[in-house]
């Protein structure tokens, strides 16, 4: 039985709805800046800077220039950044207990397979996922932003952007494994998971507005690939980079151990 296409098949689906929704929120953004064109750029990014520092974060503005559609599309960015971790999460946390969920972990635990070959079938099946959500979002991205940027190249800063995505879903997703594999209950695994990345998401919020917080950001995946660091800043930060690979590790290997010694429910 080859469980990573058996788990591809049983994603697909959603994943299909997920890449939908990815591209109509992204054409739909792109078109609202298309709209805005009446309003100067210049207008516009004095009627931001305005705003509370609160509302500001909140909508992910302030610190783009609205006036050309890059910029637009990184004040919009932090909304593709939330459904890509929620997405992340789900598929880490309900990957590996749909099984118990639906009662059909002694069918799947009756093949000639060993729990370390399931988890890396499911690790690699939901890793598939969030590679073609990420894609697909690029994909969009790149065309929707290039067709109203006149011109101007910003598919590098968009594979910047996306890449950076990346890693905050594989940090998620590895989240999500990690919960269902150790939680006696696995249909607290999902919850657990979303929980944890609104509260980190509501902590980077909490950041940009209170800049006596910056400490905290080590707390928070959201502050490691800032849309404004990579369009703007110095790009990626090797501390970043190499504390996100600590973290996807140690959640990984948790997994494993715990999965091995894990009472399934049948």
């Amino acid at each position: 039985m080859n469980i990573y296409l058996r788990e591809l098949k049983a994603n697909g689906k959603s994943l299909f709805i997920w890449c939908i929704i990815m591209f109509v929120f992204v054409a739909a953004s792109m078109g609202k800046y298309a709209a805005s064109s009446y309003i100067s750029g210049q207008s516009l990014n004095d009627i931001i800077s305005k705003m509370p520092d609160a509302v500001k974060s909140m909508f992910g503005a302030g610190t783009f220039d609205l006036s050309k559609a890059i910029g637009f599309y990184g004040a919009m960015f932090i909304y593709v950044v939330l459904m890509a971790a929620i997405h992340a999460s789900m598929i880490g946390a309900n990957i590996i207990s749909k099984e118990e969920d639906d009662k059909t972990a002694e069918f799947l635990m009756s093949k000639p397979v060993s729990r370390i070959n399931v988890i890396t079938s499911k690790l690699l099946a939901a890793i598939t996922n969030i590679a073609v959500f990420n894609i697909i979002t690029m994909l969009s991205s790149i065309y929707f932003v290039g067709y109203y940027s006149k011109g101007e190249n910003v598919t590098d800063n968009v594979i910047r952007l996306m890449v950076g995505v990346l890693f905050l879903q594989l940090i998620f997703m590895s989240l999500g494994l990690c919960f269902s594999a150790f939680l006696k209950n696995p249909k607290l695994a999902s919850p657990c998971t979303v929980g944890i990345m609104l509260a980190t998401y509501i902590l980077s919020l909490a950041i940009d507005i209170n800049s006596h917080l910056s400490g905290l950001k080590y707390f928070t995946p959201f502050k490691y690939f800032d849309a404004k660091n990579l369009i703007y800043g110095k790009g990626f930060e090797i501390i970043y980079i190499v504390l996100s690979i600590l973290i996807i590790s140690v959640f990984i290997c948790v997994t494993y151990v715990f999965y091995k010694k894990r009472d399934l429910e049948i």
